[in-house]
C-alpha cells in the first residue's frame, strides 16, 4: 500500500509514535493485562490517569492554582450550552464574535437559553480588529480558530469581562497566557487525541455566582467536584490525550519547537496558494490560520479533477467543509513538513499537468 497523508479537518491525524504505543497498550495497559478500557472508572488505575493528564495540561500551559481541568463528553455543542447555563442567567448580557460557522452555532444557542446576546464583530474572511465590548456583559465569547472558515487569533482582545474561547482546534498548537481566560474548552479529535472527550480549563472564580438552577450534570461544579468522574467518562479518549501530552513533550520538543514546526508548514502552502495560477486563498493574510488552510480552484472543473487527483496520490481530507466547498488543508501539530512538502509537489505536478 502506498502512502496516505491524513489532511482532515477531524478526527485529525495523530502521530505514528502514538498510534504504534496505544496498540502497544491496547491489551496489557501498565502490565495489568487488561485495557484501559476494560478497567473500571472508579478504579485507583484510572482515577490516576484523569489526575495526570489533568497535571499535565497545567504543566504545559503554566496554569496558575485557581485554574480548573476536567474532562468531559458532548463536544463543543455541549459547551455552548454549559457556557452560558454556567457563567450568566436568563436576560443577562453576554457578548460573542461572530467569525462564522461554529461561533454561529454558539451564538444561536445563547438566544435560545434567553440570554441578552451582542454580536461584538462580525467576519467571516478576517478576524475583526475593533470589538465594541459591552461594559456589563458577564463573558465574551470567541472561537479561537475557525476550521471552517480558516480563521485565527492571533492575539486576544483586552476586556473587563473575562473571555471564553473554543480552542477545539489550536489549543497547544501554539505559545497562549492560558491564564488571561476565564474558560477555555476544546473538543480532542482535531488536535489532541480521539474523538469522545472535551478539556475544559475554568477558573474558580468564575464559578463562584453560577446560577444554582442548572441541573447537576450540565454545572461545571459538579464535575469539578467529582474530578471528572461523575459518571462513566470517555476513558480511552482522556488516554489519547495523555499518550498525546507526552508526544508533545518528549517527542515534538514541546509547545515552542511544534508552534515553530506549525508555522512552518502554513508558511510553504501560503507561499504555494499565493503563487499559484490555479489555486487561492479567500481568506485575508493577517488573518489566516496555521491549523486549517482553506483555499480554492480558479473553476469547478479544475476543483473536481484536483480532488480525484488527490485521492488518488494518497492526500485524504482535503474536501471543504459542506457549508463551504472548495478544499480545505488541515495541518495539526501531528502533520509533518513532510506531509506538507509532498502536498505542495502534487499540486504543482497537478498544476503543470494542466497547464
Amino acid at each position: 500500500m502506498f502512502k496516505k497523508y491524513n489532511f482532515s479537518a477531524g478526527p485529525g491525524k495523530l502521530p505514528e509514535s502514538v498510534l504504534k504505543r496505544m496498540k502497544l497498550e491496547l491489551t496489557d495497559y501498565h502490565g495489568l493485562g487488561l485495557s484501559i478500557m476494560e478497567i473500571s472508572h472508579r478504579d485507583q488505575v484510572v482515577l490516576d490517569l484523569i489526575d495526570q493528564t489533568s497535571e499535565k495540561i497545567k504543566q504545559i500551559l503554566e496554569l496558575d492554582d485557581d485554574k480548573r481541568v476536567i474532562f468531559l463528553q458532548g463536544g463543543g455543542t455541549m459547551q455552548f450550552h454549559m457556557v452560558p447555563l454556567n457563567l450568566s442567567i436568563e436576560n443577562d448580557c453576554v457578548d460573542y464574535v461572530d467569525t462564522g460557522y461554529w461561533a454561529e452555532k454558539a451564538i444561536k444557542v445563547a438566544k435560545e437559553l434567553g440570554r441578552n446576546t451582542y454580536i461584538s464583530g462580525k467576519s467571516h474572511t478576517s478576524i475583526p480588529k475593533n470589538l465594541k465590548i459591552r461594559r456589563n456583559a458577564k463573558y465574551l465569547h470567541l472561537c479561537s480558530n475557525n476550521t471552517v472558515m480558516g480563521t485565527q487569533w492571533k492575539s486576544f482582545p483586552e476586556t473587563n469581562c473575562p473571555i471564553v474561547a473554543d480552542m477545539s482546534s489550536d489549543l497547544l498548537s501554539k505559545r497562549i497566557n492560558a491564564n488571561d481566560f476565564g474558560l477555555i474548552y476544546a473538543h480532542a479529535q482535531k488536535i489532541l487525541g480521539a474523538a469522545g472527550v472535551t478539556i475544559v480549563i475554568v477558573s474558580d472564580k468564575l464559578l463562584e455566582h453560577s446560577s444554582q438552577l442548572v441541573p447537576d450534570f450540565f454545572r461545571y461544579n459538579t464535575h469539578i467536584l467529582a474530578k471528572s468522574n461523575y459518571h462513566t467518562p470517555p476513558i480511552f479518549a482522556i488516554y489519547s490525550i495523555d499518550c498525546m501530552l507526552d508526544w508533545l513533550q518528549d517527542e515534538a520538543g514541546g509547545i515552542e519547537a511544534i508552534e515553530a514546526n506549525n508555522s512552518i508548514k502554513a508558511s510553504k502552502l501560503y507561499n504555494f496558494l499565493d503563487d499559484s495560477k490555479i489555486f487561492n486563498s479567500p481568506v485575508e493574510e493577517q488573518s489566516r490560520s496555521k491549523m486549517n488552510v482553506i483555499f480554492h480552484a480558479t473553476n469547478d472543473d479544475a476543483g473536481k479533477n484536483f480532488m480525484c487527483y488527490a485521492e488518488k496520490n494518497g492526500f485524504l481530507g482535503l474536501k471543504g467543509h459542506r457549508s463551504r466547498g472548495g478544499f480545505r488543508a488541515s495541518l495539526y501539530n501531528a502533520v509533518t513538513i513532510s506531509d506538507v512538502n509532498a502536498l505542495i509537489d502534487s499540486m504543482h505536478e497537478f498544476e503543470s499537468n494542466c497547464g
